[in-house]
């Protein structure tokens, strides 16, 4: 079957982009820019907040190994989604939690997400289901940050671990073996 892709925004995509490259099933996570009116944007007018676009990243996936529903679980257990523009200390409309589904399909499946999630959400799951608009892939220094420079980024060293340590509990049946033990 061919591959799928999933568009989320869950704050920093460096931090997302981590937690995804793990998952049986995931070929490619890649950071990039979507939401916005500014044709091409840059990091530095995207951390800006005036283009209206969400850092977020572009999960290409093969449904017979995992199921857009799973991305989706592995999203709302890995980020905060009842943060308003915001994720820890990054806030602004770049750092919302939105999903831009690829089909009417994937958009279902995003409200059933928001459903099972809303459980461990008791405060309220802030999430928005927005349309797919232009996909402007970051900077390559942005691709694969978490393996190069974020290893040594303080800000980096204080979110991802976390989030990674949840993904190997939560859905240790779900990861590659070599990240199984990390």
């Amino acid at each position: 079957m061919a591959e799928e892709q999933a568009t989320l925004a869950g704050g920093c995509f460096w931090c997302t982009e981590a937690v995804f490259k793990d998952i049986i099933g995931v070929s490619k996570v890649e950071s990039g820019y979507i939401g916005g009116h500014v044709a091409n944007p840059t990091y530095k007018q995207v951390c800006g907040g005036d283009t209206g676009h969400a850092e977020a990243i572009r999960v290409t996936f093969d449904p017979d190994q995992v199921r857009y529903g799973d991305i989706l679980d592995v999203f709302f257990a890995t980020h905060d989604p009842t943060q308003l523009n915001r994720q820890g200390n990054d806030v602004g409309t770049q750092y919302r939690s939105a999903i831009f589904p690829h089909s009417p399909e994937q958009e279902a499946e995003a409200r059933a997400a928001m459903e099972r999630a809303a459980e461990d959400w008791p405060a309220g799951i802030v999430t928005e289901i927005e349309p797919l608009g232009t996909w402007y892939p970051a900077e390559d220094y942005h691709q694969n940050y978490w393996e190069g420079e974020g290893q040594r980024n303080p800000y980096c060293l204080a979110v991802i671990p976390p989030k990674i340590r949840k993904l190997r509990k939560s859905f240790a049946d779900r990861l590659k073996r070599e990240a199984q033990s990390g």
